[in-house]
């Protein structure tokens, strides 16, 4: 079940933020944020590009506070079969 949706301005263009509460969280997702699961049961956000509203391809789920730091963060780090990676 989806919360309010609002269009948010960044630094990296306009995005469509959707707030998603607990009960609607049914999937488990990995945020682009922490690299972390997002489970379910979990409220997060999705956000897309305004521009391409509604592109599955372009739809990231992120942990709400992930979101909000996203433009404060340095490189994040990449999953490897080999260890962390900068």
């Amino acid at each position: 079940m989806y919360g309010p949706q609002s269009t948010e301005e960044h630094a990296d263009g306009e995005w469509v933020v959707r707030r998603v509460t607990g009960a609607g969280a049914t999937k488990t997702y990995r945020c682009p944020g922490c690299d972390q699961e997002i489970r379910p049961a979990t409220p997060h956000v999705v956000a897309f590009p305004a521009d391409d509203y509604g592109n599955v391809e372009d739809r990231r789920h992120w942990h709400t506070p992930c979101w909000q730091a996203r433009g404060h963060r340095g490189p994040r780090t990449q999953r490897s079969s080999r260890g962390p990676r900068y």
